[in-house]
């Protein structure tokens, strides 16, 4: 069912001066009339990303004419990234990520493009869901609580590689795909550019949250192989979970209809998720349909079930760390994700495929 009604803010967010951009696009002193070079840099990798979102439209078998229209999909976008770099102002400028992102989805949709996605993340999400009850057997085995956590965490950063919003990380899946466990072992070593995970395992030794909201990211590996083994640990721990998903599909981030069909698929005929009870395990529609997110508005729905909340986690490069990596939250909060864009690097000054696990407990 899509989310429908006003959008609202998300009631733990503290929304003075807030905005949904980590990375400042430009400056009050900058030009208006011209583009800045982080604006430039940013279209570029929107620019990058035009041929494998051409290529998977063009594969889209449910959208008549799809070479055409994927075609004109490719020449539309170029000329409304061309526009934006000679008038920052223009298409509802000036740009940042959520711009970009939406005009960009607004070009697939008018096009009758509306999930080009769909086939790989079907691929994906059954590949996955073959291997989660091995992932989480190995997690179990680890008896060293705080070790199996870090293990967990690992899983995560592992699970978010399957982002094909990345132009390098597409061509990679596309030609060689990502291997679940390989990339649990190749993860780059910690410290990592954030690196708040040992007080995080503090906390969590010491007391469980009430009431956990995760806003998740991609589909197969990520929600499958990375999340779900973590919410699981947090509802043997007796946390309840909302696991919010997109509204609408956006790359190959996981939608709410998707993702209930998951964890249907997952559960036993006990309705256990590997022998935990899943009664405390809620999926909600967040309302949003990019996959990025500005926490100003998400669904009616997502504001009532997380308004009591002591947790806030939000998985994924998009969400956690490019739009929302300073975001304050009135309950602690966990901003989670790998770095896969060099221009993310350089503004951390971490490496290409560095972790982020930024951690803010606040003190009652």
């Amino acid at each position: 069912m899509e989310s429908s009604g006003e959008l609202v803010p998300f009631p733990l967010l503290m929304t003075c001066n807030y905005r949904a951009c980590t990375i400042p696009y430009r400056f009050p002193s900058n030009n208006p009339t011209k583009p800045t070079p982080t604006e430039l840099s940013w279209i570029h990798v929107f620019m990058n990303s035009i041929p494998s979102f051409r290529k998977r439209a063009e594969s889209d078998d449910t959208v008549p004419d799809a070479l055409s229209r994927a075609e004109k999909f490719a020449h539309r976008y170029t000329e409304i990234l061309e526009d934006l770099k000679k008038d920052p102002k223009s298409h509802g400028g000036p740009p940042d990520g959520i711009l970009l992102c939406r005009l960009r989805e607004q070009v697939l949709r008018e096009l009758g493009f509306r999930d080009i996605f769909k086939k790989v993340k079907d691929e994906e999400n059954a590949k996955a869901i073959s291997l989660f009850e091995d992932v989480v057997h190995l997690n179990d085995a680890i008896e060293d609580e705080a070790k199996r956590m870090e293990n967990l965490v690992k899983g995560i950063f592992a699970g978010n590689l399957f982002d094909l919003g990345s132009a390098q990380l597409a061509e990679l899946f596309s030609r060689d795909g990502i291997s679940f466990l390989a990339s649990c072992q190749n993860l780059v070593p910690r410290p990592w550019v954030i690196d708040d995970l040992d007080t995080f395992i503090t906390k969590w030794s010491r007391e469980s949250w009430k009431k956990a909201v995760i806003f998740v990211d991609n589909s197969g590996a990520d929600i499958i192989l990375g999340i779900l083994p973590f919410t699981r640990e947090l509802l043997r721990h007796g946390t309840q979970v909302i696991l919010a998903a997109n509204d609408l599909p956006s790359i190959n981030d996981v939608t709410y209809p998707e993702l209930v069909e998951i964890i249907s698929k997952l559960k036993d005929e006990q309705g256990k998720l590997v022998g935990v009870d899943t009664s405390n395990l809620l999926v909600a529609n967040s309302g949003n349909d990019l996959p990025v997110i500005d926490l100003t508005g998400i669904s009616q729905e997502l504001a009532y079930l997380a308004s009591d909340a002591d947790l806030v986690i939000l998985e994924g490069m998009g969400r956690g760390i490019e739009t929302n990596l300073y975001a304050q939250f009135r309950c602690d909060s966990l901003k989670i994700g790998m770095v896969k864009h060099p221009e993310v690097v350089e503004f951390l000054g971490g490496r290409l495929y560095d972790c982020v696990f930024k951690y803010n407990e606040v003190l009652e």
